[in-house]
């Protein structure tokens, strides 16, 4: 009896010991058995798209491009930007809200090329890549810049405007907003290529339609009522397009002044086909959404990458807007990615 007792009081401290050991060998056995998912989820780099704004189809776009390459690549990408074009300080908090996250990466359409250099350097400070899409950046702290090669794109534009308006007259450009690298390397374009033409004559090159359609709408109208018996009007985006469209409705003027436009939505498109709109410098946005989301899959694999990537750009025209190529840039597959 003595000796059962001895055995018994020997094997309840090993029991317990057994016991206390237990919880601290749960969790390895449960991410183990969770069948990788807890494990897997954890592991996927989670990349933040950071878009100028949310409003414009052309974003829509880039998001769709951007979701697709992230299902190719294996990573979570998280899409928040300001939802207005000219709300640089709502973009500043994003970038660093996500650099406080600790994100895998950042991918980037700077509103401005100063104005997020510090934030952008405090991220790569803090060991987040960043790629930069769109629009270029002051500074080397970002790892490549995805986007259209934007002076290449404006000259094309001025090109098509001085065939439309039989290389002679009046023209004038109203320009997006300052501190946008893209849609000034898209003016700076249009202006060279306007060198080619000395009878051509730009009269007007120093006005802002701004971020929104109604700003552009409204500096659309006071530039018409100014600058009377111009012949042709180019427009570095889809705000400035659509806000100059409607002025020239307005004023009985569409189809007797030349439109050029950049971008595209379902109403620059309609104006295309119905002849008030002269040609569209179409970018990729699809494109740049996917390359710029591959991109940055693979700086975080650690592969080397371009320091430049162009995406290219296509001048859309009545003639050749129901091509196949034509027709996958000006209605690029959103359902399938985002599903709308």
């Amino acid at each position: 009896m003595r000796s059962s007792l001895v055995a018994a009081a020997v094997a309840l401290p090993l029991l317990a010991l057994t016991l206390t050991g237990c919880p601290k060998d749960k969790p390895a056995v449960q991410e183990g058995a969770d069948g990788g998912a807890a494990t897997a989820a954890k592991a996927m780099p989670k990349i933040a798209v950071i878009p100028k704004g949310t409003t414009h189809e052309f974003w829509k776009s880039v998001h769709a491009g951007a979701v697709k390459a992230s299902k190719e690549e294996n990573v979570e990408i998280v899409w928040k930007g300001p939802l207005k074009e000219d709300d640089l300080k709502a973009q500043i908090d994003v970038v660093q809200s996500f650099t406080a996250q600790k994100v895998s990466g950042i991918v980037l359409a700077p509103l401005s090329d100063k104005g997020l250099v510090g934030s952008v350097k405090a991220a790569t400070d803090g060991k987040i890549p960043v790629v930069v899409f769109d629009s270029d950046l002051q500074g080397d702290a970002h790892t490549s810049f995805v986007a259209t090669d934007n002076f290449a794109a404006g000259k094309m534009a001025g090109e098509a405007l001085a065939k439309a308006v039989g290389d002679k007259g009046n023209v004038m450009m109203l320009r997006y907003q300052e501190g946008s690298a893209s849609t000034t390397n898209r003016e700076n374009g249009f202006l060279d290529a306007m060198k080619a033409h000395p009878n051509v004559k730009v009269v007007s090159d120093t006005r802002f339609g701004g971020a929104t359609t109604e700003t552009a709408f409204s500096t659309s109208e006071s530039l018409l009522t100014a600058q009377k018996g111009v012949a042709g009007v180019f427009t570095p985006n889809e705000s400035t397009t659509f806000g100059m469209l409607l002025a020239l409705r307005k004023a009985a003027l569409a189809k007797k002044v030349h439109l050029v436009g950049f971008d595209s939505s379902e109403k620059l498109v309609q104006g295309l086909k119905e002849g008030d709109i002269d040609g569209l410098v179409l970018q990729d946005p699809f494109k740049i959404g996917y390359l710029a989301t591959k991109t940055m899959a693979a700086v975080i694999r650690g592969d080397k990458v371009e320091k430049r990537v162009d995406t290219g750009a296509k001048l859309v025209t009545k003639d050749n807007m129901e091509s196949a190529e034509m027709k996958a840039l000006l209605s690029p597959d959103l359902k399938t990615w985002l599903g709308e």
